[in-house]
């Protein structure tokens, strides 16, 4: 008896599974959605959520070409049939074709805005189909059809157009040159306005990047007014990153809203609608004993900004479909501590800087290109480390580079340590070590690279 197995097709992302079928005297079984065995030969985890069964009656029903708006998994449970699938997608595989003969030994896995049809070979044949979304009429709306009989795919139906049973809708759609191509789905940014968020707007031109003005976290219902209608990645750069200003009552709890409860929200809604969610979370989860942490050294956040990062990592992985990604002392456009000492060292002014805190910066340039990589490329789900490459530094480390940079001396930073620096000031303690481990990221292809401050 054969194993089961996948095989990729002309279609990008279009698999043919061969289901093991169990015979005897009685008939026969399969398992024609197994989740543990198909992802692990590379079938998406497209978590199906309707069943659909279409009976037909006699040889040469034809029904399709039809792209819908979700993934499916078809089969035969009895009978035969021709299937056809177009790539209706936006790129260079659009109008690309595959046909393939199912029997209840086959299996086709078709995603998205792949155009499915099919042609009866037998009488009394039941077509079987997995989705990953629920029907509604609404998302009629944003079907898109194909005609049978266009000349430029040229299907080989095996049926005859005289013998073929069709819908009078199904005589009635476009030809390919008039079809409207599926877009990829959406990509929405958090936190536009920000660091982050600015590098990842240059990355993604595509994208919906919503500034706080346009979706601010610190609302309670504002994730409720979210429409993720059609979007497939949210990334959330959008945070309460206050430190200090997080361990007073107001602060305390906006930092519990943005960072926790509002992530929270954000993870369900991705969650009923298939979204992945990229969260960024950062060192501050960790107390800062460990002198490298990696993504299982237990998190034990010292202030409340940490403590309220933390909740949000709880909420979002509890999400099937995440990506969270921990990373520290960030530096891009806009007010960081790299800008501040470019600003003091311009000034005259010969500043006091920790050193008994140690870490690297992550430019925005590098965290962004670590998140895309990891979507590109499909990588494991779950939590990354990523900041720049190199040795660590303390802050004094950094400020004296910058300071050479700008053509002063760097003996005009002092180094003091963090007790001396804030003195009697109220202050969220920080973690002495935010030196995080690398090894993960790197696993998957991506080389953290060595910044200049």
């Amino acid at each position: 008896m054969a194993e089961l197995a996948v095989e990729t097709t002309a279609i990008d992302g279009l698999l043919v599974l061969r289901l093991p079928v169990h015979g005897d005297a009685r008939g026969w079984f399969k398992e024609s959605w197994q989740r543990e065995k198909m992802v692990a030969l590379g079938l998406p985890d497209f978590a199906p959520v309707q069943n659909n069964v279409s009976f037909n009656a006699e040889v040469g029903v034809t029904r399709g070409i039809h792209a819908e708006p979700w993934d499916k998994l078809v089969t035969v449970t009895t009978g035969r049939v021709f299937g056809a699938w177009v790539d209706l997608r936006a790129g260079d595989g659009f109008g690309r074709s595959v046909t393939l003969e199912i029997d209840p030994g086959t299996a086709v896995y078709v995603p998205r805005g792949v155009g499915n049809g099919f042609q009866t070979l037998e009488p009394a044949t039941a077509y079987s189909y997995l989705v990953n979304d629920h029907w509604s009429a609404a998302a009629q709306d944003r079907y898109t059809f194909l005609d049978l009989a266009d000349e430029t795919v040229a299907l080989p139906w095996p049926v005859p157009p005289e013998q073929r049973i069709v819908s009078d809708k199904d005589r009635t759609h476009p030809p390919l040159s008039a079809v409207t191509p599926v877009e990829p789905l959406q990509t929405v940014v958090l936190g536009g306005n920000g660091q982050l968020g600015r590098a990842l707007a240059a990355r993604l031109p595509g994208a919906r990047v919503l500034t706080r003005a346009e979706l601010d976290l610190a609302e309670p219902q504002a994730v409720t007014r979210l429409d993720l209608t059609g979007v497939g990645t949210v990334i959330n750069a959008a945070a309460m990153t206050d430190v200090d200003g997080a361990e007073t009552p107001q602060g305390r709890r906006l930092a519990w809203q943005v960072n926790a409860t509002a992530v929270a929200d954000l993870a369900a809604a991705c969650r009923r609608h298939r979204a992945t969610l990229v969260h960024v979370s950062t060192d501050y989860v960790f107390d800062g004993t460990t002198a490298v942490a990696d993504e299982t050294t237990p998190v034990a956040p010292l202030g409340v900004y940490g403590q309220s990062k933390a909740a949000g990592e709880l909420a979002v992985g509890a999400l099937d479909r995440h990506y969270l990604v921990r990373t520290s002392w960030v530096v891009g456009e806009g007010r960081n501590f790299v800008a501040t000492m470019e600003s003091l060292a311009a000034r005259g002014i010969s500043p006091s800087v920790v050193d008994d805190q140690r870490g690297r910066l992550t430019h925005t340039t590098t965290l962004a290109a670590g998140i895309l990589h990891l979507l590109d490329t499909s990588a494991p789900y779950g939590t990354y480390h990523l900041t720049d490459g190199g040795e660590p530094v303390t802050w004094a480390d950094v400020a004296r580079a910058v300071f050479v940079r700008c053509g002063r001396d760097a003996d005009d930073v002092t180094p003091v340590s963090t007790a001396t620096y804030f003195g009697d000031k109220p202050h969220a303690p920080r973690p002495a070590s935010s030196v995080l481990d690398l090894t993960k990221i790197r696993g998957t292809g991506f080389s953290p690279p060595v910044v200049a401050p």
